[in-house]
């Protein structure tokens, strides 16, 4: 039986540093994919999602709800993304279609073709919308999991992922048509 994230950060303040390398390999896959949506530059993803382990590793201390570690690990996270979004937002893109740029799409995978136009259509949201559907059906969290980890009230949550599917919808909408 493997240990439970509670037990593994016991270790860890108990002088056993190696639990916590078990606590980055069962959660690095999920924050990797989330910190992917959000900053849709997979360089920076993996900075960011190192940066939150580092960060979890040295505030592991004064962290309080030992159940809930992912939920913890995942606001560090989120917040790490928003800092690198922001400073990203500072400098001009100089090709807006980067992202998609090394994407080959073989005309018979219509699932592929379908991911890529909306990995592209994601990036045409705004930062708050694009978390919001990426917490809520990437990772499949309830609006109240999703509260504690932003900050945002539900209704607002609420809000940004009625809004971000609407401009979803027009978005694939276009494309499809164009």
């Amino acid at each position: 039986m493997h240990p439970s994230d509670s037990d593994l950060v016991r270790q860890v303040l108990a002088g056993n540093p190696e639990a916590f390398a078990l606590l980055v390999d069962r959660h690095h896959a999920r924050c990797l994919r989330v910190a992917t949506h959000l900053l849709a530059c997979s360089d920076d993803a993996e900075d960011v999602v190192q940066d939150a382990f580092v960060r979890a590793y040295r505030h592991l201390g004064s962290y309080h709800d030992r159940d809930k570690f992912g939920a913890w690990l995942t606001r560090i996270l989120v917040n790490q993304c928003r800092t690198r979004a922001s400073k990203n937002a500072r400098y001009v893109a100089l090709d807006p279609d980067a992202h998609t740029a090394g994407l080959t799409v073989d005309a018979g995978d219509d699932a592929f073709e379908r991911r890529a136009e909306l990995a592209q259509a994601m990036q045409h949201l705004v930062p708050e919308q694009r978390e919001a559907i990426t917490l809520r059906f990437s990772e499949e969290l309830s609006y109240e999991e999703m509260a504690s980890i932003t900050g945002v009230g539900v209704s607002a949550l609420k809000m940004r992922v009625q809004r971000a599917c609407a401009r979803l919808r027009t978005l694939l909408t276009e494309h499809t048509s164009a």
